[in-house]
């Protein structure tokens, strides 16, 4: 795996890119998400593709989910975090424990960037099941 960083301007404002030239930005001055919230997205896309697949084999009717994700920095340098908390919350008519066994799986198995900072913070998670209206 292979990504390039280049700078957009003469501030701290670079773009990211990858061998398919996708890209992403990023800025140390708020013109952009900051790496370190990029951090926190990408545990909450590794973890949640993981958790959509998963789902689908259980054979779940999962009709959308959004995740809300929190972390703590050290107040010293490095801020790296210390704690991690993500907050599924998954649309549809859907069991709760194969919801439950879906983020256990993902987080505790198969989710590479939340089993990377495991090893640095305390990652955890919660989840609510929003079911549709009847009618």
């Amino acid at each position: 795996m292979k990504v390039t960083l280049e700078r957009i301007n003469d501030s701290k404002h670079f773009k990211g890119s990858n061998d398919e030239g996708q890209t992403l930005e990023l800025s140390g001055d708020g013109n952009a998400v900051g790496p370190m919230q990029s951090v926190l997205m990408a545990a909450a896309g590794c973890s949640t593709i993981d958790i959509v697949m998963i789902l689908e084999k259980m054979r779940q009717p999962l009709d959308d989910i959004k995740v809300e994700v929190e972390g703590t920095r050290r107040e010293e340098i490095p801020r790296v975090f210390t704690d991690i908390h993500l907050h599924y919350i998954c649309y549809g008519d859907l069991k709760e424990n194969k919801v439950k066994q879906a983020i256990d799986m993902s987080l505790e198995k198969y989710c590479s960037v939340s089993l990377m900072l495991d090893k640095a913070a305390k990652v955890t998670s919660s989840y609510e099941i929003v079911n549709p209206p009847n009618g």
